[in-house]
């Protein structure tokens, strides 16, 4: 599927990407990523700072292409019958028609993801092991966002 055809099916919005928004959702993802590695927090709580980078670089990729996830879409916050993860599915399996992530990798993620939801939802303690998972995840993700911005769009990177 293309990103054109994830607009056609309303899971995708056009979005005009700005160097100051790139820098600040840059800035939020290097924060969470430092957060998760914070050793006096839970483990939960690491675990969720560094899903949140893994999808702050995810929405990088689609806000830089033009692109960012739909939130008119009927029910994308409907927790009873499915968590809020669309809109983070989305990005996540959007990661290899952004920002050329290998299709492997994006199955790890998106494992991370369910892993995220089964934590949240249901209150399943996060292992150390998930979160060095989580954690090495996330940041290879940010290394690769950074050198993608950096090589194709230069332009949004001013202020970064």
């Amino acid at each position: 599927m293309s990103l054109q055809n994830l607009l056609a099916i309303g899971r995708l919005q056009e979005h005009t990407p700005d160097a100051a928004g790139i820098a600040k959702l840059l800035q939020a993802a290097r924060r969470n990523l430092a957060d998760a590695r914070i050793e006096q927090v839970s483990p939960d709580n690491c675990f969720d700072a560094a899903y949140k980078c893994i999808m702050q670089c995810s929405m990088l990729g689609l806000w830089a292409s033009g692109y960012r996830t739909s939130t008119s879409q009927p029910g994308h916050h409907q927790t009873a019958i499915r968590p809020p993860s669309d809109r983070h599915q989305t990005a996540i399996q959007s990661l290899g028609l952004t920002m050329a992530v290998a299709q492997p990798r994006i199955i790890v993620l998106d494992a991370l993801r369910r892993q995220r939801n089964v934590s949240d939802y249901e209150g399943d303690p996060v292992s150390s092991a998930v979160l060095e998972s989580r954690i090495d995840e996330a940041t290879r993700l940010l290394a690769h966002t950074e050198q993608w911005l950096d090589a194709h769009h230069p332009d949004l990177m001013g202020g970064t």
